[in-house]
């Protein structure tokens, strides 16, 4: 009799076996028993880099910091971009000189890590530009697996996002929570108006007071309600008008304002989300003060990173499709045209302008030691919102 399946609590992977290989694809475990059959220990470069994105020319690199808590301790050097570096297509982000055997069992979790933290962080970005400088939230980590929350919110925040609502993922970044009420209190309750005077009277008095105003009534007068009952206390009105409803989001904000502002509630923000994306916003920055934005967020399609051999023994060599040699990545500090050039061959200038160039990869490990900290999420996103284009 065959013995029982091993219950995994909810579904997941224990960090045990992240740690040990066992989530890799199978045919890394057969490479690896074979070149140890063989008595093959060949010492390689590996190099990661993405063909294109889903959206637009670049993407956000994020995921780093998971990667160097996988391999810390392995054998290996390892040389990436910053973690929130603003890439392009077929440029390298990682390279990792490394005995095969030792590597091969972790190229499925690398990847995982760069993939989804790295399409999340991208699609943040791209929402705070579509914005204009006004607030994105991050909403989503509903849509998605529970256990990887903070490491969604966290590539959110990374992009862009100005906050994020799971509570376990911002007390993991250092920052309050932010949400509003839900339709099932106000359901419960009986109506907006009184749901709010609950939130006033229970809630902390540090957390923005934010009416929903579109469970049962007419969104401008449930708004102007809200605020004539809370009056000073009142932060926003958020709108999230059901598609069912085939309502025009940009004139039922603009309704909402109109009411609000010649009621003397010009300082009541609102806030916008259910289903918006960066498409969407743009048209809303003439009413909307912030964003709510949930599933495009957390359920961002991934950056397709390849990750592959370049070198083998000393020796450039790859696959097809990719470019063989380890690489490193310049920039010019003056024009900031970049250039990807073999490691054995040091860049000093820029052939176009002829000023100084700089190297981008940092090495972050040395035989398994990490050379440098990441920064903290609130500098990483600092950093990636330096980078950011003005529009897409």
């Amino acid at each position: 009799m065959s013995e029982p399946l091993k219950r995994r609590p909810f579904g997941m992977a224990s960090v045990d076996e992240i740690r040990a290989g066992k989530v890799t694809d199978v045919y890394f475990e057969y490479a690896r028993q074979i070149l140890d059959a063989k008595k093959i220990k060949s010492q390689v470069a590996l190099e990661a880099h993405a063909k294109g994105f889903p959206q637009g020319g670049w993407g956000i690199f994020c995921g780093l910091d998971s990667v160097l808590e996988l391999l810390e301790g392995l054998p290996l050097d390892l040389w990436a971009l910053p973690e929130g570096t603003l890439f392009q297509a077929r440029e390298p982000v990682l390279v990792i000189r490394v005995k095969y055997e030792e590597i091969s069992t972790y190229q499925t979790a690398l990847l995982g890590f760069l993939c989804q933290a790295s399409g999340i962080a991208t699609k943040a970005s791209r929402c705070a530009i579509a914005a204009q400088g006004r607030p994105v939230y991050s909403f989503g980590a509903r849509r998605m697996h529970p256990a990887v929350a903070p490491m969604i919110e966290r590539a959110a925040f990374i992009g862009g996002c100005a906050g994020v609502a799971s509570m376990s993922a911002a007390d993991h970044l250092e920052i309050e929570p932010v949400g509003t009420i839900p339709h099932g209190l106000v359901l419960i309750l009986g109506d907006s108006a009184s749901a709010m005077l609950a939130f006033d009277e229970v809630i902390d008095k540090r957390v923005h007071r934010v009416a929903i105003v579109d469970t049962f009534g007419d969104e401008k007068f449930e708004a102007l309600e809200n605020a004539e009952l809370l009056d000073s206390t009142i932060y926003a009105v958020r709108l999230e008008t059901p598609s069912s409803r085939r309502g025009d989001m940009l004139q039922i904000a603009r309704e909402v304002r109109w009411e609000l502002d010649i009621h003397g509630y010009e300082d009541v923000k609102i806030l916008i989300s259910g289903g918006i994306d960066e498409d969407l916003i743009p048209p809303l920055n003439e009413v909307a003060d912030e964003y709510g934005v949930d599933t495009p967020i957390s359920n961002a399609p991934v950056i397709d990173f390849s990750l592959g051999i370049v070198e083998v023994d000393g020796d450039p060599i790859a696959k097809r499709g990719m470019e063989s040699g380890a690489k490193q990545l310049y920039i010019c500090e003056k024009c900031e045209k970049r250039f990807v050039v073999l490691f054995s061959k040091k860049m000093k200038s820029c052939p176009d302008c002829k000023e100084k160039v700089k190297p981008m990869l940092a090495q972050f490990m040395e035989q398994g030691r990490l050379l440098r900290k990441v920064p903290t999420p609130q500098e990483i996103r600092k950093f990636v919102l330096s980078q950011l284009p003005k529009t897409l």
